[in-house]
């Protein structure tokens, strides 16, 4: 092997720009990868590679829907691990597993997939009727990669028990952050304040947050749980809240839902949500659906915001990462849930532990990464 390892990434949507918390756990961990290795980066055609400098990249690949139309360069990217003598070929999620292993018959490179969550069971929630043909393949690959990468430890222990994937293929590789400390919270108030004055708010008013990728089945349920669920259990209490609602890829007809209730405020795509994190109170997740990390809750804790989950929605952030800061209500308690977004004091005291930036940074992550390469 090279004193650096040569490692052939590909990735099968676009991550370039990124704007969604999966494509920055992609891009960013790339971005950090590449000052340790010699990388190679192949992603598909709809990137745009003036967001991803300093990488060695080049995008021509079909995105996942048409994944087996890249078999017309299986003999290109053979070529490539040949002459540029790569020890290790990435796949980001399962989707373009069988060409990896197409390539790791005819090269003996070492395959590595990078999982960040249950695709099979994410196809499900989003009522796909073939995801059980996609659960087959994709216990089908899981085993025959020589090491897989997961986002989630709840992840590694479902395929470990259900998949019999062997534990020392198994490795957790959390989503980073780019916040390297907590922000003041002098810092906070004054990001609190410019809300107030900018959507003319009582500054006793409870700030709430709520962000994500809106036409993502998990988050469009969520959408559905503050309106019917929250919305009329908050007012009860007869306190003045908002909540702000950010993100991209909404529908129309969700947009027009929304801008029904005065009590939110829909902020669309902002292009700094660091904004919201410093500045909102609480971060609420009711997200049910879905598995994997949820990369709201990472970036909430590395802004030290307080955070209100379902429980199933917290799966894979460990509790000595997050401490008091994160609020665990059962499954669909939504009693519980608007009790603590009324009564609990926020924002807290109480701050995000040193050790969540210390196992939470890319270079930490990455150092774990090439060191189960080594092993």
């Amino acid at each position: 092997m090279h004193q650096q390892p040569a490692i052939l990434a590909l990735v099968s949507y676009r991550v370039f720009p990124a704007l969604m918390g999966g494509q920055k756990c992609i891009a960013a961990f790339y971005q950090e990868l590449q000052k340790s290795v010699h990388l190679k980066l192949i992603v598909s055609s709809d990137n745009d590679l003036s967001y991803a400098p300093g990488l060695d990249a080049t995008n021509y690949l079909y995105n996942h829907w048409k994944g087996f139309h890249n078999l017309r360069y299986f003999w290109r990217l053979r070529k490539i691990i040949q002459t540029n003598q790569i020890d290790f070929l990435i796949i980001e999620h399962s989707y373009f597993g069988w060409l990896g292993w197409l390539l790791k018959l005819f090269t003996r490179v070492q395959l590595i997939l990078r999982v960040h969550n249950i695709e099979a069971y994410r196809f499900r929630d989003m009522q796909r009727k073939w995801w059980r043909i996609y659960y087959l393949y994709e216990r089908w690959i899981c085993n025959r990669a020589n090491q897989i990468w997961f986002t989630s430890p709840s992840d590694a222990a479902w395929m470990r028990a259900n998949w019999k994937i062997p534990s020392q293929e198994c490795t957790v590789l959390n989503y980073g952050v780019a916040v390297l400390q907590a922000p003041s919270m002098i810092e906070k108030k004054q990001q609190r304040q410019i809300l107030l004055d900018e959507f003319q708010l009582h500054v006793q008013t409870r700030l709430f947050l709520f962000n994500g990728t809106l036409d993502y089945i998990p988050n469009t349920d969520a959408l559905r749980i503050i309106v019917s669920e929250l919305l009329p259990r908050l007012d009860r209490f007869q306190k003045g809240y908002r909540i702000f609602v950010c993100g991209n890829r909404i529908t129309e007809q969700w947009k027009k839902e929304l801008e029904r209730h005065p009590q939110i405020i829909f902020a669309g795509f902002v292009p700094d949500i660091s904004v919201y994190y410093k500045g909102t109170d609480c971060f609420i997740n009711p997200v049910t659906l879905g598995s994997g990390v949820k990369t709201k809750l990472v970036e909430a804790l590395a802004y030290n915001q307080d955070i209100i989950s379902v429980a199933s929605g917290a799966k894979g952030i460990e509790a000595s990462y997050c401490d008091a800061k994160l609020q665990l209500i059962p499954d669909y308690d939504w009693d519980a849930f608007t009790s603590n977004m009324m009564q609990l004091e926020l924002p807290s005291k109480k701050e995000t532990p040193s050790v969540f930036y210390q196992n939470y940074n890319w270079k930490h992550i990455v150092d774990k990464a090439i060191l189960s390469l080594q092993s």
